[in-house]
């Protein structure tokens, strides 16, 4: 994991994306143990009540699941809710802009479409 201390994105937020990250990954599976927030404070040099914060921000998103006295877990179908907020998010950000901005420069359907292809790389 590696966190941006420039960045105006909180530190607990650049966190919590990263262990997203990692779910979408496959690098932690659903149902396996997480690293303890002492050890990834430890490990990123932030302070700990920042790693919990952003842990539990994945817990309350239910991505994660406390087991009380053992530690933090992916929860099963996390993968599936990471990926669906990813698109979502994906969606409301980058799709509505670019739909927004073609209109803006009267760019038909099929252009925005030929413009998409060149972009991806050759199969």
């Amino acid at each position: 994991m590696i966190l941006d201390f420039d960045s105006e994105q909180p530190i607990y937020i650049q966190l919590a994306e990263a262990i997203e990250d990692d779910i979408l990954k496959g690098i932690m599976e659903e149902d396996s143990q997480i690293p303890s927030t002492t050890d990834m404070s430890v490990a990123l040099k932030i302070n700990p009540a920042t790693a919990r914060k952003g842990v539990n921000l994945l817990v309350d998103e239910g991505i994660l699941y406390k087991k009380r006295g053992v530690g933090m877990f992916v929860t099963v179908g996390a993968r599936r809710k990471v990926m669906l907020k990813r698109k979502a998010r994906f969606y409301e950000s980058f799709v509505v802009t670019l739909l927004d901005e073609a209109e803006k420069l009267d760019i038909s359907h099929q252009e925005l479409v030929e413009m998409i292809e060149r972009g991806l790389p050759d199969e």
